[in-house]
C-alpha cells in the first residue's frame, strides 16, 4: 500500500468544528481557551445567530453564538473534553467535519499550530 501524499495527509487530518454557545461571552471564553491550549489553530466567533430547534418536546427559537474552530483529528477528543468542561448546555452542539480540500499553506499552518 502506498503512503498517502503530503497533500492528502494535510486534508485528512484537518477538521472544522462547530460549537453553539448560549452567548458571545461563553463563545469567546471557549475560543480563547482552546487556542491558548493549542487544541485549535484559530477560533471564529459569530456573536449572534438565530437558532430553531426542539428541546424537551418544545420548539425553541432563540439567539446563540457560534464558534468555528480549526483543529486536527488527533486533538479532537481533548478539545471536546475541554469544551464540555466549559459549556453551560446539558447537551452542547459539538460537530466536527473533515476538511477535504483547502489551501495547502493554510492546512499546514493548522497542523503546525495544534500540538499533541
Amino acid at each position: 500500500m502506498q503512503k498517502p501524499s503530503r497533500k492528502k495527509r494535510l486534508s485528512v487530518k484537518a477538521l472544522v468544528v462547530f460549537i453553539t454557545a448560549g452567548d458571545k461571552h461563553q463563545a469567546l471564553k471557549i475560543g480563547k481557551l482552546v487556542v491558548k491550549e493549542r487544541l485549535a489553530a484559530c477560533a471564529n466567533v459569530l456573536p449572534t445567530i438565530r437558532s430553531i430547534y426542539r428541546w424537551n418536546g418544545k420548539m425553541v427559537v432563540g439567539e446563540e453564538a457560534l464558534v468555528i474552530l480549526k483543529t486536527t483529528a488527533d486533538r479532537y477528543r481533548a478539545l471536546e473534553k475541554l469544551v464540555l468542561e466549559l459549556h453551560s448546555y446539558q447537551v452542547p452542539e459539538i460537530i466536527a467535519l473533515p476538511i477535504t480540500r483547502g489551501f495547502k499553506q493554510y492546512l499546514g499552518w493548522i497542523l503546525s499550530e495544534v500540538h499533541t
